[in-house]
């Protein structure tokens, strides 16, 4: 079977002893083409390591990581941003801050040549703004312009215009209020009903992996505490880590 993606024994060391970001250790796992994978952990625990190994910011120390059934390094950066696409907590590092965002979209298109002709470009870029919830025009302002929530359903929209595989998703709601967050969750939900996108959604909250995932990986330390589909793990955590982050939900009457 080929799946989607595939790590074995993933594990990267930080060198610097002042890094804050964990290190990941004998990390292995799978997700199939059109799954919801959510990778659970609180700070510190690796997960935005693995994010950025997984999209190629970060390189792979040790293990082996196959996208499609071919190796992670064997395709160029256009092939393979064509098919993966990375969105973080801080949606303004997708845009050139002195630059508008209509020309930082119409950058993805020409670099991935997704449109032959100007207008063409317009039109896609016009379609996919309204698609995510925004009003075309925010597309003449600048980065820092936009609210919070503005911005990265904009960085949800850039990811969007080379219609990749896989949507690495780090944090992406962490920052937002409760309202804007709903929102954007609703259309990723929305996304990935329509086009069969798979997700690694990554997020210290195990009720909202939760209600998006279909599937779980809790994270400790920079090792893998707990995996599987999400209804076995909620209703029978084997975990004593996976059992802590479902305690505060528990108490509070809202069961992950």
């Amino acid at each position: 079977m080929t799946y989607l993606l595939e790590c074995k024994d993933l594990t990267h060391h930080y060198q610097d002893p002042l890094h804050h970001q964990a290190g990941v250790f004998d990390v292995s796992f799978t997700l199939n083409k059109g799954h919801r994978l959510g990778l659970v952990g609180e700070s510190g625990s690796g997960k935005s390591t693995i994010a950025k190994i997984l999209s190629r910011l970060l390189d792979v120390q040790e293990g082996r990581i196959q996208f499609l059934g071919q190796s992670l390094t064997s395709f160029t950066d256009l092939e393979f941003y064509k098919k993966v696409q990375y969105i973080s907590q801080q949606p303004q590092e997708a845009f050139h801050p002195k630059r508008t965002l209509q020309a930082s979209l119409e950058e993805v298109c020409q670099n991935f040549k997704i449109c032959k002709t100007k207008k063409e470009m317009e039109e896609k870029i016009h379609q996919l703004l309204e698609r995510v919830g925004l009003d075309p025009v925010l597309a003449q302002q600048f980065p820092h312009q936009l609210s919070g929530g503005e911005c990265q359903r904009m960085a949800i929209a850039r990811a969007l215009l080379v219609q990749p595989d896989l949507l690495i998703c780090d944090e992406i709601t962490s920052a937002l209020d409760v309202t804007v967050q709903e929102g954007v969750m609703e259309l990723l939900e929305e996304i990935q009903n329509s086009s069969q996108t798979s997700f690694l959604f990554i997020s210290h909250d195990i009720a909202l992996v939760s209600q998006f995932c279909d599937e779980i990986m809790v994270l400790k330390d920079g090792k893998i505490q707990e995996n599987g589909v999400m209804s076995d793990v909620l209703r029978n955590p084997q975990s004593d880590y996976t059992k802590l982050l479902m305690k505060p939900y528990q108490e509070e009457g809202r069961e992950p």
